[in-house]
């Protein structure tokens, strides 16, 4: 479990693939500034918004990173997020899983991607941004204005929702610690429902499933 606030911003280091192999089809290698001594091998960290399992992981020696670790990445994985894209240098949102000490800055996020979007347009207003992506029909239940979406593992409060997008602002800060600052219109980027809205849409499903 998250939060969708990013600690850290990654870069793809290497990508591999591999058919009928003991792992993963697809191994992806992270340069992070994590350090790697507190990070368990088989635990969960969310890139960019979708949750990734370490299989290993190391120390380097390059200038703005300090550590690397590795995961597999399954073809569901790449066909559902925007991974499938990703190439070496791509910089990534990283968010470590929360404990029971954190505190919750943003809300819920699971790491499971629910879809993917598309950057429509992007305002500069005051200092802040404006940015509105497109949202497919299997998403469009649960996102709302004033509630919470995670787009790319941020949590952000969405401001305006149209028939088939929505809109955000980020402030600079966000825009310099993540990758959201760095977003250009057609670039295409993950999205995440949020938890409850996930779960009362299923509730209702079923209420109307059995008449009720």
């Amino acid at each position: 479990m998250f939060t969708g606030i990013i600690t850290d911003i990654g870069q793809i280091a290497e990508i591999t693939r591999q058919t009928g192999g003991e792992w993963g089809d697809t191994r992806m290698r992270v340069l992070t500034h994590y350090d790697t001594d507190g990070i368990d091998i088989g635990a969960s960290i969310s890139h960019s918004g979708a949750c990734m399992t370490v299989v290993e992981k190391g120390k380097l020696d390059k200038a703005g990173f300090t550590d690397w670790y590795s995961f597999d990445v399954s073809d569901e994985s790449l066909d559902k997020t925007t991974m499938s894209d990703w190439k070496q240098g791509h910089l990534v949102n990283l968010e470590r899983a929360m404990t029971a000490k954190d505190e919750l800055g943003g809300h819920l996020v699971t790491g499971h991607v629910d879809a993917t979007g598309e950057v429509l347009e992007i305002e500069n207003i005051a200092g802040s941004k404006r940015l509105r992506f497109s949202m497919p029909n299997s998403v469009k239940f649960g996102i709302a204005p004033k509630g919470s979406a995670c787009v790319d593992g941020v949590s952000l409060t969405v401001n305006n929702v149209g028939s088939d997008w929505f809109e955000v602002n980020i402030i600079p800060h966000t825009s310099e610690v993540t990758t959201l600052g760095k977003l250009k219109p057609g670039d295409k980027v993950n999205l995440e429902i949020d938890l409850i809205a996930r779960y009362v849409a299923r509730y209702l499903s079923h209420m109307k499933e059995q008449n009720v």
